[in-house]
């Protein structure tokens, strides 16, 4: 069997976003330029090159005044792609410089604990270091010319390797190394029988230089959605018949990790959160309260001796119950907590075609045919229940539809863009607090949903009764951090559905 190769499109299909300016949306208060960040860039290093020039001068008074830098010139033509008006185009040499390591021989690798790095990353190891800083170096010979590395803050870099400097003030680091390694440093190497890379072909390679602020928002977003880009290449690699079904699994990857809170952990360190789950769902039973009294205070209008409901309280969670950890700020409650589930109602299809085909106006009947296994519903079936008959229940607008009863059910759920009218093997989750339904319909998609779905099947026909689905578990994240982990998934999920083609 031939060896399975790592599938790297979903991460270059991620980095390329990164770097055109597609991976995040405009950043807020954002006021200076590329061209501002590159001018400080220039000013910097002119600013060191005097510097140099003074204290040379001290050995020799006649050492000659260092011509100041300027920005390259770009033609039109030269532009590879369309960045955001913030950014500017310019040169790499105007942003790095790059020196040859030095040499080591490999007796002089035996000993020592220091890294040595040459081409292809850590090669050795010495007993002295050349660099004292975490330092981006560059394959400059052999098959690994171009390649991009990171060093540790002690280690030596060989002469098959490039040391680089830059701003460490104007340029993020990480930025730099993700589009050093996106330009592939080593197409540019020379036609000789020892493939090498030099400063002359580097420099004047193109960049892509967004404000530092931008750069900081990509890198960060970048350190959301790689790990499941790691986690779904790691996959790859274990069973060659994993092809065909990639994208499923890679979904259910990335949708596992939004619902553990791991997909926002960088996130929460730089956000205050106003609101905990706990706080939202107590909210959320404390509007539920407060309706159930208006509801009883016009009940008695009618009949002074209606009864008082008894008020709502949050579902008791026990410690065995919990399937994973969540972070602080997240809450678990019941689904029955979180909204309220319901079935349609029941038309066979003798009814269908006498009393609801080619009416004019009314509700979409949904059945379970008309829901897709790819989340689509077929509006467009040609049965409408009239808005009169006020008895049929309605899945209003942004719910979920879910099919419970089966051979479709817990198979099929999609989320609706209209009020309709649904049939009884479909449950409608519709959720007390509105702000909460997109990261519902996520997790009703997960593995974790999806197994205690299957656990809970049974019966002739095979279903999960609505009792059993209210008393099935949810993890409540603030709802800010709702909207960011729906934010997030929604950017990633169409680059792999892409994977399947």
């Amino acid at each position: 069997m031939a060896k399975i190769k790592k599938d790297t499109n979903l991460r270059k299909s991620i980095l390329q976003a990164a770097i055109t300016g597609q991976l995040i949306s405009n950043v807020k208060e954002e006021t200076k330029t590329g061209k501002q960040l590159l001018d400080k860039i220039i000013e910097e290093r002119n600013a060191k090159l005097l510097v140099q020039w003074e204290e040379a001068k001290k050995k020799n008074p006649k050492a000659k005044k260092p011509a100041p830098i300027v920005a390259s010139e770009i033609t039109e033509d030269e532009i590879p792609f369309e960045i955001p008006k913030s950014w500017c185009w310019c040169r790499l040499g105007d942003l790095i410089q790059i020196k040859s390591g030095d040499g080591l021989t490999s007796t002089q690798m035996k000993d020592g604990s220091i890294p040595v790095y040459g081409g292809n990353g850590i090669t050795g190891y010495h007993n002295d270091a050349n660099i004292h800083e975490e330092t981006i170096v560059i394959g400059r010979v052999g098959f690994y010319c171009g390649s991009v590395h990171l060093t540790e803050k002690e280690a030596w870099v060989t002469d098959n390797a490039f040391i680089s400097n830059y701003s460490k003030n104007y340029l993020n680091r990480n930025y730099l190394i993700t589009v050093l390694r996106q330009l592939d440093l080593g197409k540019q190497q020379n036609k000789t029988a020892q493939p090498v890379v030099s400063g002359k072909k580097i420099y004047p390679m193109l960049f892509p230089l967004p404000p530092l602020v931008v750069q900081n928002a990509i890198v960060a977003k970048l350190e959301e959605v790689l790990p499941l880009v790691d986690a779904y290449e790691n996959a790859v690699l274990q069973k060659e018949e994993l092809k065909t079904a990639l994208p499923d699994k890679v979904k259910k990857a990335i949708l596992q990790e939004a619902i553990q809170g791991k997909l926002t952990k960088s996130w929460r360190k730089t956000t205050t959160i106003e609101e905990s789950g706990k706080q939202l769902l107590d909210r959320i039973i404390e509007e539920r309260n407060a309706k159930l009294l208006a509801d009883w205070e016009e009940a008695k209008k009618k009949n002074p001796k209606a009864k008082k409901p008894a008020p709502i309280v949050a579902s008791e969670i026990t410690e065995d119950e919990i399937p994973f950890e969540i972070p602080k700020s997240w809450c678990w409650c019941r689904l029955s907590n979180l909204c309220n589930l319901y079935t349609g109602n029941s038309i066979n299809e003798t009814e269908k075609k006498l009393k609801y085909t080619n009416i004019k106006d009314g509700w979409v009947y949904i059945g379970t045919k008309d829901v897709g296994f790819d989340q689509t519903i077929n509006y467009d079936n040609g049965i409408k229940i009239p808005f009169e008959k006020d008895t049929f229940r309605i899945a209003p607008k942004n719910t979920v539809l879910m099919c419970i009863e089966g051979g479709s059910a817990g198979r099929k759920i999609a989320f609706t863009n209209q009020d309709v009218c649904f049939g009884n093997k479909l449950c409608c989750f519709n959720p007390y607090k509105y702000e909460v339904e997109k990261f519902l319909f996520y997790f009703l998609q997960s593995t974790v949903f999806i197994d205690a779905f299957k656990d809970n099947i049974n019966g002739i026909i095979g279903g999960v009764s609505i009792n059993k689905i209210k008393e099935m578990l949810f993890p409540l994240p603030p709802l800010a951090e709702q909207e960011k982990i729906v934010e997030i998934i929604e950017q990633i999920l169409p680059l792999c559905e892409k994977l399947g083609g």
